[in-house]
């Protein structure tokens, strides 16, 4: 058995992945239009829910990158595509709130960007627990 055999049963049960294998993966509109990927998650800690996916879109070499927060209620696994699937397109994208370049700064427990954030996606705070 290969080494990448090994690591893809350590990371992968069933229906559970590790962190950091998300982190990486493509993330496509619903007509396959590829958005960006995956750069990290954000899990509240009390709840252990996993609250946003950052995804980084555009740039070259690593230059000029956008990055968005995305509820993670948003995103879908699609198994044929091995990517994340959300229903929005680049523009759409573009225009959600944005996240300072630098987003180990970014104050991810403002409350009032988290409440604006949900609203242009149209879905619940992950600290609510009513689904939209």
């Amino acid at each position: 058995m290969n080494v990448r055999s090994d690591a893809l049963k350590r990371d992968e049960h069933g229906s559970l992945i590790s962190a950091d294998k998300v982190e990486g993966t493509p993330v496509h509109s619903r007509d396959g239009e590829d958005l960006g990927t995956i750069e990290r998650i954000m899990i509240d800690k009390p709840s252990g829910k996993v609250a946003y996916a950052v995804m980084a879109f555009g740039g070259v070499l690593g230059m000029g990158k956008e990055r968005r927060a995305l509820p993670w209620q948003v995103l879908t696994y699609d198994t044929s595509q091995e990517a994340y699937v959300v229903d929005m397109d680049t523009e759409r994208l573009r225009s959600a709130p944005a996240l300072e370049e630098d987003n180990e700064g970014f104050d991810w427990s403002n409350r009032d960007w988290g409440q604006r954030l949900h609203d242009y996606y149209g879905a619940s705070p992950y600290w609510s627990d009513s689904p939209r």
